[in-house]
């Protein structure tokens, strides 16, 4: 089985103060390394005046591209906590630029990783998590005389009509999960007899909170 395709629900920002530094994620996502360059130049201008504005993310279904900074900090007391942060979380398409004004009070390593990891998670979740599930358009003309019984199929197994053309018959299309399909497929043709002609059409990218709610 393999793992959810999870991502942050929103942008979002979350700040921290440390014995007197702040240390400010501010969270994005994205879909290529390009618009996560533009969030992190974007946050730079925003913060022109901190001491640091130090960076990780992710890009890919597999997480093909990685980048951390330190950004002056000691190596490896703020990009790879940061970067950490977020795989903990098993998250993809995201960035993450942790801004730090320094408060005068020295933190050492060990402060400095745990601040700016802590700050990380917090930020992940404040931002909140979507599971992006791949799903197919499944077009199914039914009969005039069934249309009423197919509805009340689909309430029952909790899917949800995406669209009703009316003709000599009703073409209904619902979305499901990729790798609900063929079963769906199997079903309807058992409870109907053979009467429905049923077509895949394209598949989408839908986003469901994470974890399901109950």
């Amino acid at each position: 089985m393999t793992e959810p395709f999870l991502t942050i629900a929103k942008n979002t920002s979350f700040e921290l103060v440390i014995k007197k530094s702040r240390f400010i994620c501010s969270l994005g996502r994205i879909n290529s390394e390009d618009e996560a360059q533009a969030f992190i130049e974007k946050v730079k201008q925003v913060n022109r005046k901190a001491t640091h504005n130090c960076f990780a993310y992710l890009v890919g279904d597999h997480d093909q591209v990685q980048r951390e900074s330190d950004n002056g900090e000691p190596s490896g007391t703020a990009g790879v906590p940061i970067l950490e942060s977020l795989q903990l979380a098993k998250l993809h398409d995201v960035v993450a630029v942790v801004t730090r004004y320094f408060g005068g009070i020295k933190l050492g390593a060990g402060g400095l990783i745990r601040a700016y990891s802590n700050v990380t998670t917090n930020a992940v979740h404040q931002a909140g998590l979507v599971q992006r599930v791949i799903q197919t358009a499944v077009d199914i003309t039914v009969p005039y005389a069934q249309h009423d019984q197919l509805l009340y199929y689909f309430k029952e197994h909790h899917l949800e009509v995406a669209n009703e053309q009316y003709g000599v018959n009703v073409v209904v299309t619902v979305f499901v999960d990729q790798d609900a399909c063929g079963q769906l497929i199997a079903n309807l043709t058992t409870r109907f007899n053979n009467q429905l002609q049923i077509k895949k059409g394209q598949p989408r990218n839908h986003e469901v909170p994470y974890p399901a709610k109950s």
